[in-house]
């Protein structure tokens, strides 16, 4: 069965740090583009980075960019984004999501093949 989980998010206060993991299972991410994405309530999903099957290309949000870092783990099969000096609106449910691709780079736009059940962050005094 192939699967993504995701872990690492919960409570923190602002200005604080947290890691957030993209474990598969059942499929190798080495083929793969992968992207993280955030949604809050009442909002639409919005692409925060992705990172490219070779991991030689990067992409962030513009509200990520400086605090936010994707990156990949081959031989752990995870994918990981380090989120610093992270604010209240920073607080969403985050999704990690597959695409496959031989692409050496990556898009948020892409149409992704799989996905995660999502992690909540919550940034909050």
């Amino acid at each position: 069965q192939l699967q993504l989980v995701e872990s690492g998010g919960g409570l923190v206060q602002p200005g604080g740090s947290l890691r957030l993991s993209c474990a598969a299972s059942g499929f190798t991410l080495d083929y793969y583009a992968i992207g993280w994405f955030r949604q809050a309530p009442g909002k639409d999903r919005e692409g925060v980075s992705c990172i490219s099957s070779s991991s030689g290309s990067t992409n962030y949000a513009d509200s990520v960019k400086g605090r936010f870092t994707i990156s990949r783990d081959s031989a752990k099969n995870t994918v990981y984004l380090q989120m610093n000096s992270l604010k209240p609106e920073d607080t969403a449910v985050y999704y990690c999501a597959a695409h496959f691709t031989r692409s050496s780079l990556c898009s948020a736009r892409w149409q992704y093949d799989y996905w995660g059940q999502g992690t909540q962050v919550t940034v909050s005094s």
